[in-house]
């Protein structure tokens, strides 16, 4: 047996039984639109154009375009890993597997809190949109968490229900952004541009921010949200069939799809409104529709509202179906209730999928307090680029080391692969310190200093939690140090 098929076969964890498989049921379409879904141009460019120009005032053009260029770069390293390990968990387990033990403790911590913070971050704007679908806005904080408790009972329905419903609904969310997002663009680029493209590069240091320079990196930062998500198919590489070859293919056109897609969306929205009229509407939570109404005509809100609403559930549900896989993954390796690595008749791991619901219902009841659903939705951007870091970094490191050889999998970049590696590394470093610093003039007035801190306060408490675990239950690593070794255990 080569050594690529040994690492491969014994990957799962050996308390997984046969019973407890997942099962390949996902072609490579499916894998790309479930990448497509989480990422997806409708939910990532709605949810950052109204803070955009309220922050910068105008030109964030350029920053989201290389926001996306250096996130090519991170999903390429994501691609090289995933041909070799087309394991549940992605990261998570690569973290182990190349890193140790400890590695995988420290990135499954960080895995799961972030997505799940992303993902309760999706089901609040998801269930205002419901909201606003069905004209029911306004009742406070109260309604808009009862509308995200919905919005995440139906993604979890579609995550219960049989696959081919599930790939149905990920299919007519896909179409539904192609029509809703890059449809209306090419109607506002060619029949109701106003502009020269000189406009997409004006009005930085506008906004809130403070200068130029500070509200590019601002800009930088908030770009972030649009580019994450891609790794989801990497989550569910068990669920694909050749993963080796149809996963990196997935990971990579679906991030270079929706970066596209969201790139001539933003330049088209800039293009064809006045930039007064922009700053005015994105005082608002939907700062998209009033303008497309206007422009398009009243008729078409209603239709607009519709395709928006169903490319949040689709999003939803695929980002259910992305963390409960890392929950599942990092359940068969001890480091969750085992219980959570069982599978149904139908090979659906229910249990990880109510957990993470579960677990997102819970953190929906901060948007009671609009303070702590920035703080939210900051931790949940922050930490994944803090996960995009660790899973670069280890990723280098062990090619540096010998520990990795990338020539092993189906993607072969040779020495293209390590520069690509190094670069993803710095941009993922650099970008998470740009998400965490605070910024007063980023955030609500008078907004407490805790919120200004949020990435770092909650990853720092999480961290120091993990390592007292780790500790308390003696690892063999900390065990080794004490008597002057090292763990030598490979994975």
């Amino acid at each position: 047996m080569s050594t690529r098929q040994s690492q491969d076969s014994s990957s799962p964890a050996s308390a997984t039984t046969a019973g407890d498989k997942l099962d390949r049921s996902l072609s490579a379409w499916n894998s790309f639109t479930l990448g497509f879904a989480v990422v997806s141009p409708v939910v990532g460019l709605y949810a950052i154009m109204g803070v955009q120009t309220v922050v910068t005032g105008g030109g964030w053009f350029s920053a989201l375009a290389i926001c996306l260029v250096m996130q090519l770069l991170v999903a390429t390293v994501y691609a090289e890993l995933s041909s070799q390990f087309p394991i549940a968990g992605g990261a998570y387990k690569w973290a182990r597997q190349l890193g140790g033990a400890v590695a995988g403790q420290y990135a499954g911590v960080i895995y799961v809190s972030s997505a799940i913070a992303m993902l309760t971050t999706t089901a609040y704007t998801g269930g205002i949109w419901l909201a606003t679908f069905f004209g029911a806005m306004g009742g406070g904080g109260g309604m808009m968490v009862l509308w995200g408790a919905v919005f995440l009972l139906l993604c979890t329905l579609l995550n219960l229900a049989h696959v081919n419903v599930f790939k149905l609904v990920i299919t007519l969310g896909v179409y539904a952004e192609v029509i809703g997002s890059l449809g209306v663009a090419l109607l506002l680029f060619f029949f109701f541009r106003q502009h020269s493209f000189s406009e997409l590069f004006q009005h930085l240091g506008t906004g809130t921010a403070p200068s130029e320079t500070a509200a590019f990196l601002a800009a930088l930062a908030i770009a972030g949200w649009a580019f994450i998500g891609f790794d989801a198919c990497s989550t569910t590489a068990e669920e694909t069939c050749q993963p080796r070859r149809m996963v990196p293919r997935a990971i990579f056109f679906s991030l270079c799809t929706v970066g596209v897609v969201v790139l001539f969306n933003s330049a088209a929205l800039t293009l064809a409104f006045d930039h007064d009229t922009l700053v005015k509407t994105s005082a608002t939570f939907d700062p998209i529709t009033p303008l497309i109404a206007d422009s398009i005509g009243p008729w078409f809100e209603k239709p607009f509202l519709a395709i928006v609403t169903i490319a949040f559930l689709a999003c939803g549900a695929s980002v259910v179906k992305y963390v409960s896989r890392i929950v599942y993954s990092m359940a068969r390796e001890g480091n969750m209730p085992v219980a959570l690595s069982r599978v149904t008749a139908a090979k659906v791991p229910r249990n990880a999928v109510v957990c993470t619901v579960l677990l997102a219902g819970l953190g929906l009841l901060f948007g009671l307090n609009d303070g702590a659903v920035a703080t939210v939705i900051a931790f949940g951007t922050g930490g994944l680029y803090a996960m995009f870091a660790m899973t670069t970094g280890v990723g280098l490191y062990t090619r540096l080391t010998g520990r990795w050889n990338p020539a092993l999998g189906e993607l072969k970049l040779g020495v293209w692969g390590l520069v690509i590696n190094v670069l993803a590394f710095l941009w993922s470093v650099f970008e998470f310190v740009n998400i965490a610093w605070p910024r007063a003039y980023a955030a609500s007035p008078n907004a407490p200093w805790w919120q200004l801190w949020a990435v770092p306060l909650v990853l720092g408490s999480i961290l120091g939690v993990t390592t007292l675990y780790v500790l308390i239950n003696g690892h063999p690593y900390f065990a080794g140090r004490k008597k002057g070794k090292t763990c030598s255990k490979k994975y």
